[in-house]
């Protein structure tokens, strides 16, 4: 063997010295054939010869280890001192300029952390120009806002405040009204040590929206070994869901929110739809670069059996509709009525639990 190499190499030098464009030819088809045949045979050996489809038993015993999605922890560090300032805060009218709309207005937690509009609509029904996502497992996004203009929680919580078409008011005000609330200033001296200020507001509203996460989907369930947990229909929509390409922007612990993407990856969804605002060009209007028109943070599928309507605009009614626009304009293969059907069921065991009980 040793003998056989030795003269390979020789042949590979005097051939490069001679014409080297047949060498580099000769090593491109090498690495090819390799690169197919070996992961191929791997393959082959562990693919089931009864049958194509894979079971819910076969994936718990052999993949689940290697799934592209990952379950949520049943429990994360919180200080609860700041988490019950920041809950007294999230729904606290007098954050708004009329006492009118706190942060629950537009994130009810008794209807999975979303208000159910198209877009939403702050004081004296000012009507805003994107569709408000679910504040539930937040924290868990790498940025905040559809176009990712807040790097965290904290800088996300001043953003409504400030708008005039949410909350219309500023810090100032707030911490006034603020402060003529015993309880509030005993709260801030314990959690903070220290009066109230705006980084300590943001903080403990931030410190709450982390304490909304929702472990314990059916989904998680079946991650952890639970072949129970799914039917086998559900796991045949993951399996469209996966073989597609939707796990290319919809993975990791919260199944989205880790990542930008264009909307509109093999269709022009914007042109179709027409009347085209400012809300539409996404990360555009932070960075201001051509190449962000049109890009989003990927939204979390968490919960989403739970948060009608979907998309940025909201302009997707229910999962069936959103599961066609998706494959529509990012794969670029319309699903069938069939496939949409799996696919939804699959979606529907993302939905968690909060404090124990199911959304």
């Amino acid at each position: 063997m040793k003998i056989l190499f030795e003269k390979f190499k020789a042949w590979i030098y005097s051939q490069l010295e001679n014409n080297p464009e047949k060498v580099h030819a000769f090593i491109f088809k090498l690495f090819l054939v390799l690169g197919i045949s070996i992961p191929a045979s791997i393959l082959i050996s562990f693919w089931p010869s009864s049958k194509m489809q894979t079971t819910s038993q076969e994936f718990t015993n052999n993949n689940r280890r290697e799934e592209p999605i990952q379950p949520i922890p049943l429990s994360i560090e919180l200080d609860f001192q700041k988490v019950e300032l920041g809950e007294k805060l999230f729904n606290d009218q007098r954050l708004s300029g009329d006492n009118s709309i706190s942060c629950a207005s537009c994130h009810s937690l008794k209807t999975a952390g979303v208000d159910g509009l198209k877009v939403s609509k702050g004081i004296k029904d000012a009507e805003g120009n994107i569709n408000s996502p679910t504040v539930f497992n937040s924290g868990f996004n790498f940025r905040q806002f559809w176009d990712g203009r807040a790097a965290d929680l904290e800088s996300q919580a001043e953003g409504p405040v400030h708008n005039p078409n949410e909350m219309g008011s500023n810090w100032k005000e707030v911490i006034q009204k603020l402060n003529l609330d015993d309880d509030y200033k005993g709260r801030f001296k314990l959690v903070f040590k220290s009066e109230i200020k705006p980084e300590h507001i943001q903080s403990a509203i931030a410190e709450f929206e982390r304490s909304l996460f929702t472990p314990n989907s059916r989904f998680d369930q079946f991650l952890r070994g639970d072949k129970n947990a799914i039917t086998e229909e559900e796991l045949e929509g993951y399996q469209i869901f996966k073989e597609n390409g939707c796990i290319s922007c919809h993975q990791g612990m919260n199944i989205g929110g880790n990542m930008y993407q264009l909307f509109g990856v093999t269709g022009d969804y914007f042109k179709n739809r027409g009347n085209i605002t400012e809300a539409d060009f996404g990360l555009y209007n932070v960075t201001k670069r051509e190449e962000d028109k049109h890009r989003f943070k990927v939204p979390s599928l968490r919960n989403i059996a739970m948060t009608a309507p979907y998309l940025h605009d909201g302009n997707a009614a229910t999962l069936d509709d959103v599961v066609y626009i998706m494959s529509r304009y990012q794969l670029g293969r319309p699903f069938e009525k069939r496939e949409i059907a799996k696919v939804v069921k699959f979606l529907n065991t993302l939905t968690g639990e909060f404090k124990g009980k199911k959304l």
